[in-house]
């Protein structure tokens, strides 16, 4: 998921914000498949990876102990398991003031 953070005065275009899979995906560009849960915790368990737009993250460490997979095959193999969990994350600490309302909603 990708939003565009709020325009400024000036004439240049803003940078879109990723998180969630995008995020995860493009920071996954040296990591070679298939890899093992293990594998990438130990190389890249202290990867932070926003899942929000407010800047929210979580270690990949801690979404693959949230993944019931030991191994994955391709990069989408393991965005495809995370997907799920950044989602459930997003869920449960929505962004901006509009999220947190409509969290507090009970319909």
């Amino acid at each position: 998921m990708g939003v565009r953070p709020p325009a400024d005065d000036g004439l240049s275009e803003p940078d879109v914000i990723e998180f969630g899979i995008p995020a995860l995906d493009a920071r996954l560009e040296d990591v070679s498949f298939p890899a093992t849960a293990e594998e990438l915790r130990e190389t890249h368990g202290d990867l932070e990876v926003p899942y929000n737009a407010s800047g929210n993250t979580v270690s990949l460490g801690e979404v693959l102990s949230e993944i019931e997979r030991t191994s994955f095959e391709t990069e989408q193999d393991l965005l495809n398991a995370a997907h799920p969990i950044f989602e459930r994350r997003r869920a449960q600490n929505p962004s901006g003031i509009i999220g947190q309302l409509r969290s507090l909603m009970p319909f």
